[in-house]
Parts: structure tokens; C-alpha cells; sequence
């Protein structure tokens, strides 16, 4: 062989080792905009790392704090945090002004012998800490960063998710939790709807029967608040502080004149009288105007509003009417956005407009609009306008859990391969246009009050897709990984560090034993408060005389039941349903107990024969017709979902032998 084409060899060995060595993009949900891969790694407890924080920037010792409670919280290490120089082997936190990158963006760099982050915003600079957390956890070793450069910068300003907390209420530790996961994949917007009702339907058509809630504290009508769930002035002003220091804007939402039962059942003379329904508000009186403007006011004015955020969404959503009365919402549209900017906020609004066509003007500046149905409103027309547009069309990504239409479970196949905020209701943007579309959300609508379906089923359905919702509105089409790689590898992430709100334990690509006790004794507490879907729960049991209301287990969320308050056999109970299996246990009998449960309902076996299917139930809708007979409404049905995440915190007071417990994280 000659030198020239030794050499040629040796260097193409050498450049292979070099490439082979160059470490890969790694995997983060939002994935990163650029990766310049370095070789090797860096190991900030290798080294005795602290987390730097520039002296001059109190925004950098505020991330640094936090970042430092995150990482201690998921790695177990307690890294501490200063503000002076960064040393080798440090974590350095900066912002550094920068007039051409985004309010957003940020850079990490990973060197062996640290860490630096960037950005020209607090904001930026949070995310980044996101960032750093992920490529933490995704290591192979759970503590390791790989050597590189990332650069990353979001394509939409507005990602977030709205829950509708009006037709069902969602406690503050879950809104909480939902913070802290959405905070850790970069979505920054958390819309809380706040009242509604069902839909007579479900109510024996009966407007008096029909579910309606409003879930604020309201000292200027005392009465209105809903007794069954509601959040104090205090409790929501502190939620928005907290999301806020997160990175989250809460954008609460009093939703009128449609979808206002709760208002109507509170003050019927400001009722609609019409074909509407008796959840429309009557417009053309004067003392609705009174009534809105008073219940806005309590929460927007003064120098500590309750709503403290920037935006506030008037509602407008799905009102009624003829054309004269369509002139009547434009007005009363365009009045309350002006309402509402003179406590200066940005109203928000739920496209109706072209539904509600007209001639009255409505305010178009510095009014954001949900487009959610190209009838209601037809987006190119919205944007042609002048209006900036939120983008989540309702055949794409609502969730309407077990109501049997829109989706239960999102489509994340079709959303990470063919969707991101451009494409509204089947119409793309592109070029100019894009620039008045702010970004994407999805929502989860609690259409059926009462159907079963829990806090921990919702939360089951948005962690399915929040993911990706992220990913698409982050990285809009510039996703490169493929979508069952990313589903596998995002379906391990937790859901933010501290969090585990659906009870996920053990190795999740095989099943895994997470709880072995020979003997449970009354009264024990467990190492984990509980198990979600799927599992396993099994056990053998001497019977004992045991008296109605014995607990078997119980958790801050349900209870199982060794003997049930109403009938005295097994069950479980969990918000505000009771759920009995057709078994008992008496005295001085010994049986093996195994439950399964997963997102649809549990199932009993007793001796490893199946006793009691849990399974979800549906009902069609029939009222009486003038003869007396029932007759099917318009096809619609509903269903009784028996869901069950077990309860582990705690042991019951009870008198049988419990003994070979174990909790497998899979449907054995």
C-alpha cells in the first residue's frame, strides 16, 4: 500500500472513531431546536458541582433556586447554589441580553468540565433548566449530560391546555400537579374554565335537574359559588403565583352569555326567556350587563386582583339566536372586551363570530381569539380581520372523556405526524399569516358530569397527550424523531420531578413486582400511597367478623373496602360514588384475592375465578312522547365509568388475616 493511501485509510479510521464518538442528539420533549454533539460526558456529582448564578441577575439566583429543588428532588443529590464566579465543574446560570434571539430562547453548552446556561429572559433561562433536568433523567445513568451545544427557541408562543373545571371540579392539588408536569415539558399556558353546566339530556331534559357549577369565592353575590367544589379568592390568587414563578400563565375564564346556568339558577330574572335555553343570559336587559360587569369586577379590580395574569377570557362561546339577536351578542361582546381592557387585561374570546354574523362592530385589536370550529369561526376570516387566533380546533384535540364523541383519548398519531398550531379545523397557514396565530392548546370538556369518570382519569387522558402537544407546539414540523420512537421514549418520562399523580411505579416495559409484604397489619402504612393503570393486587385472607364501613386500604383519593358501608361486601369508593362487588368474606374463610385495573374499570377474582367485571357501562337517552312511551334523544348516549387507581397509603382498621400481599404494575 502506498503512504498516500495509508494515510487516506488511517484518517478515514480516525474520522470514523471521531463520528462513532460524537455523541448523538439526545431525547427531550420538546425536543431541542439544534444539538452540536461534543464526545464524552459530564457528571455534576462526579464532581462536586455547585449551581452558579450570575451575582448581578436576581432572575438568575430565582431559576437557580429552583433548578437546585428539582434537581435534588429527582436525583437525590443536593447541589447548592451561589452567586459569584462559576468554577470548574459548576453549573453556571446566566442572562445575557439579547436583542435578536426570542423572549424564549436559550443555549446550554456541556463541556467535561461543566455546565453553562444562557438566555436573554428568566423565562428563557427556566427553560433551559428543563432542559437540563430531561437530558438528566433520559441519561443512561440518571445523573450524566452529554458533551455538546444546544441552541432552542420555541415556533409558537402560546402552548398550553384548557380544563374545564365548571361542569366538574378539579381540586387544587391536581391543578398544581398539572403545573408542575406541563412547566416540565415548556407548555407555558394553562386556561381554567371556571363555569358551565351540563346538558338537559343527560337531566331528563329538565333544566332544573341539570348540573351547573361556578367555582370561584364570590363576596359580591354570596349564594353563587358552587357548594360541591369551589377555590377561594386566596387559594386562586396563590395558584397563579405559583404557575406564574413555573413559567405557566393561568388564563381564567368566566364564560358567558351561553353555558351560564349557575348564573340563571342564581338570578332568573337575567334568564333568557326565548328558544336559547334557560343557560343563555337575557342580553337586551340592562341589569345582565350590571350583574357581568359586578362578577368581573370582583376579580379583576384593585391592587390585588384575583386575576393577576395578563389575559382574561370573556367566554362568548355558542350563543343561540336569531339574527337580531346575533346583532344583540356582537354588542355584548364588544362591550365586555372593552369591560375588560380597562383593568388592563387582554380579553380572550371563543371565536364565534362567524356563526354570529353581522353588522356591529366588535373590537378586533389586542383581542386574542380561541378557534376552536371553523363554523362558529371561520379562521381565515378571523385572521383576514385582523384578530390573533389561538389555534385548537375541536375534531383535532378535545377531549371529552367516555362521552362517545370527539376523542376520549387523543389521536397522537395524527397529531405528531399531520398537525401543528398552523393547521386550524383543516385549513394551513403559512408565510405572513403565521404570525397572528400565537399558538396551540388542547382541552379536556366534562360534558358528562356524572359519569364516573375521576381527577386520576383525566389526568390518565391529558398525560397521553400533553407530550406531544408539546412537541408539536414547540418544533411545530420540525420534529425529526419518529413517532413510535417517541411515543416509547416520552411514555417513560415522568410526569415532572416530585410528581407521580398517576401512581406509576417499576420497570414499565416489563411487569414489575413494586410491593411484596408477607403480612399487612391494621392500621400499616405503605411504602407507596398508591398503584395506577394497569395493575395488579393480590392477596390471601382469613375472614373475620368484620362490620360495615371495615377499610381494607385506603389513600388521600379512595378507599377499598373489606366490608362496604352499605352492603358488607369488598368494594371501593373514590369521589363521590361507591362501587360493590358481588363478594363478602366471612368468618374463617380463607380465599385468594386478585383485582386488576386499568383505564376502563377493575375486575374481581376470588380463587382465580373471575367473581365482578367493572367494566364501563352505557345507557341510551329516552324520554316519554305524548303517548306515554320512551322514545331514544337523538341517539345520544352515555356511559358509568368504574375506574379504580389503588389505594395503598394506609391499612384499615380490620380483623382478618391479610397476609402475601403483592402489588405486580401490570395486568397479570
Amino acid at each position: 500500500m502506498t503512504l498516500k493511501k495509508t494515510l487516506i485509510a488511517a484518517m478515514l479510521i480516525i474520522g470514523s472513531a471521531l463520528a462513532y464518538a460524537t455523541n448523538p442528539k439526545p431525547f427531550t420533549v420538546p425536543e431541542v431546536s439544534n444539538w452540536k454533539g461534543g464526545e464524552g460526558s459530564f457528571t455534576p456529582a462526579l464532581q462536586t458541582a455547585r449551581i452558579v448564578a450570575d451575582p448581578k441577575s436576581t432572575e438568575a439566583q430565582n431559576v437557580a433556586r429552583l433548578f437546585s429543588q428539582d434537581y435534588t428532588t429527582m436525583c437525590g443529590t443536593a447541589l447548592p447554589v451561589v452567586a459569584e464566579k462559576a468554577k470548574k465543574g459548576d453549573i453556571s446560570l446566566q442572562i445575557k441580553k439579547d436583542k435578536k434571539a426570542g423572549t424564549e430562547a436559550y443555549t446550554i453548552k456541556i463541556t467535561p468540565d461543566g455546565v453553562t446556561l444562557t438566555a436573554p429572559t428568566e423565562q428563557g433561562l427556566y427553560w433551559a433548566t428543563r432542559t437540563l433536568l430531561q437530558l438528566t433523567e433520559n441519561s443512561e445513568d440518571g445523573i450524566s449530560l452529554p458533551v455538546g451545544t444546544i441552541t432552542d427557541s420555541p415556533a409558537f408562543g402560546m402552548r398550553g391546555f384548557m380544563i374545564d373545571c365548571g361542569r366538574k371540579y378539579i381540586p387544587m392539588d391536581y391543578l398544581y400537579a398539572l403545573v408542575n408536569t406541563m412547566s416540565y415539558y415548556k407548555m407555558n399556558t394553562l386556561a381554567v374554565h371556571l363555569n358551565d353546566n351540563g346538558f338537559p339530556r343527560y337531566y331528563d331534559n329538565d333544566w332544573s335537574k341539570t348540573q351547573a357549577a361556578f367555582r370561584l369565592e364570590s363576596e359580591t353575590f354570596p349564594g353563587l359559588t358552587a357548594r360541591d367544589g369551589s377555590y377561594t379568592k386566596r387559594e386562586f390568587r396563590d395558584f397563579i403565583a405559583y404557575a406564574k414563578s413555573k413559567g405557566v400563565e393561568i388564563i381564567p375564564e368566566i364564560d358567558v352569555p351561553a353555558h351560564s346556568l349557575a348564573f340563571t339558577r342564581f338570578k332568573p330574572e337575567i334568564a333568557s326567556t326565548g328558544r336559547n335555553g334557560f343557560d343563555h343570559l337575557d342580553i337586551t336587559k340592562p341589569e345582565t350587563n350590571r350583574f357581568i360587569e359586578q362578577l368581573f369586577t370582583e376579580y379583576l379590580e384593585g391592587p390585588d386582583p384575583v386575576f393577576s395574569g395578563p389575559r382574561f377570557n370573556i367566554g362568548t362561546d355558542e350563543y343561540q339566536g336569531d339574527s337580531l339577536t346575533m346583532e344583540q351578542f356582537r354588542g355584548f361582546t364588544d362591550h365586555f372586551i372593552r369591560f375588560v381592557e380597562k383593568f388592563d387585561k387582554q380579553p380572550m374570546v371563543w371565536g364565534s363570530l362567524t356563526h354570529a354574523k353581522g353588522k356591529t362592530p366588535v373590537k378586533v385589536d389586542n383581542v386574542l381569539m380561541l378557534c376552536w370550529s371553523n363554523g362558529y369561526a371561520n379562521p381565515k376570516d378571523m385572521l383576514k380581520l385582523g384578530y390573533d387566533v389561538v389555534s385548537i380546533p375541536d375534531g383535532w384535540v378535545y377531549i371529552v372523556p367516555k362521552a362517545g364523541y370527539y376523542y376520549d383519548y387523543l389521536n397522537t398519531d395524527l397529531l405528531y405526524n399531520h398537525w401543528t398550531p398552523a393547521n386550524i379545523g383543516g385549513q394551513v397557514f403559512s408565510g405572513d399569516t403565521i404570525n397572528q396565530i400565537k399558538g396551540g392548546m388542547f382541552a379536556v370538556w366534562n360534558d358528562v358530569p356524572s359519569n364516573g369518570i375521576t381527577v386520576k382519569d383525566i389526568a390518565h387522558r391529558v398525560m397521553a397527550a400533553l407530550p406531544t402537544m408539546a412537541a408539536k407546539t414547540w418544533s411545530a414540523d420540525k420534529t425529526t424523531v419518529p413517532y413510535k420512537e417517541f411515543i416509547s421514549r416520552s411514555s417513560h418520562m415522568m410526569e415532572a420531578p416530585g410528581v407521580n399523580y398517576l401512581g406509576r411505579y417499576g420497570n414499565r416495559d416489563e411487569a414489575t413486582e413494586v410491593l411484596n409484604l408477607g403480612v399487612v397489619n391494621p392500621g400499616q402504612k405503605l411504602p407507596i400511597p398508591e398503584i395506577g393503570y394497569d395493575y395488579t393486587v393480590e392477596f390471601d385472607i382469613t375472614g373475620a367478623d368484620e362490620a360495615k364501613g371495615t377499610k381494607l386500604f385506603e389513600s388521600p383519593y379512595a378507599t377499598f373496602w373489606l366490608s362496604d358501608p352499605v352492603t358488607g361486601n369488598m368494594g371501593y369508593s373514590r369521589e363521590d360514588k361507591l362501587y360493590t362487588y358481588r363478594q363478602n368474606i366471612l368468618p374463617g374463610e380463607k380465599l385468594h384475592i386478585k383485582i386488576t385495573g386499568n383505564n376502563a374499570g377493575t375486575k374481581l377474582y376470588v380463587n382465580d375465578k373471575l367473581v365482578d367485571d367493572m367494566n364501563v357501562l352505557w345507557f341510551k337517552y329516552s324520554r316519554p312522547n305524548a303517548e306515554g312511551r320512551l322514545q331514544p334523544v337523538g341517539g345520544y348516549e352515555s356511559s358509568l365509568v368504574r375506574t379504580l387507581v389503588f389505594p395503598l397509603d394506609k391499612a384499615g382498621d380490620f380483623k382478618s388475616k391479610v397476609t402475601n400481599f403483592r402489588v405486580i404494575n401490570a395486568i397479570k
